[in-house]
């Protein structure tokens, strides 16, 4: 499979420098992107729109939950990994916002997913419009673009590091037709960068620091304490006039 290829590819190379004590990684099980990883505590969780026979091997004791609602104390994990999450998540906005609740300051977030803009978003949009089709009360889920994730972590306070883009080749089963494309890839890569089947982001949870007051004054009303204050004569010669 050229996505889960290209994912696992990238997950290896960029994750395995990333240190900390915690990561977790929530949805498609197929994908082990923390492998390379070194961290003590490594999780992968399924996610609420995951049916049961897709539990993950790495799975610890059957770790299941909702994406809008983590069971993790605030700035508690250092890595948080979110392959195809967000667009399958029935509010991707509260995802996010959990994410930056439980990761602690410096927190290291990856996320994967499937770009509206190229063949293979064209083609997962038709399978969206089926499933909502038929069952329109339940969630069929969104394809999110690049640009507008950007926008919603500098919102939230994250720093974006790395965008990377692949897959312009049409997906295809054969693995014979997929070595005839590669020559697209080469191309797109090149040329149409933005064009491409899948992306992938890497963003820090950035925490504003303090900021020491300057000398200037600030005060603009006359503190009273700070007003002359009459001292009473304590003499012997108090209250009478010298002569």
């Amino acid at each position: 499979m050229a996505l889960l290829d290209w994912e696992q590819t990238h997950a290896d190379v960029l994750l395995a420098d990333v240190f900390g004590y915690h990561a977790l990684q929530l949805g498609w099980p197929a994908l082990d992107s923390l492998r390379a990883n070194r961290m003590p505590h490594r999780w992968n969780a399924g996610a609420e729109y995951e049916s049961p026979g897709q539990a993950p091997q790495s799975c610890l004791e059957g770790l299941w939950m909702d994406s809008r609602a983590w069971p993790w104390p605030a700035e508690s994990l250092d890595l948080v990994v979110l392959p195809h999450t967000l667009e399958q998540s029935a509010d991707a906005h509260a995802c996010l916002r959990e994410v930056e609740r439980v990761l602690i300051p410096e927190g290291q977030l990856f996320i994967t997913g499937i770009n509206p803009w190229s063949l293979w978003g064209w083609r997962q949009s038709h399978f969206v419009r089926q499933r909502r089709a038929a069952d329109p009360q339940g969630h069929a889920g969104q394809l999110l673009s690049c640009n507008r994730l950007r926008d919603w972590l500098g919102l939230l306070g994250f720093e974006v590091q790395v965008v990377q883009f692949g897959g312009w080749a049409p997906a295809v089963q054969s693995e014979r037709w997929r070595k005839r494309w590669l020559w697209l890839d080469r191309l797109g890569q090149r040329w149409w960068p933005i064009l491409g089947g899948a992306y992938l982001i890497v963003a820090t949870k950035r925490v504003p620091g303090g900021r020491l007051l300057t000398s200037r004054p600030w005060r603009k009303v006359r503190s009273a304490a700070s007003s002359t204050v009459p001292v009473a004569r304590t003499d012997a010669s108090a209250g009478h006039p010298r002569p």
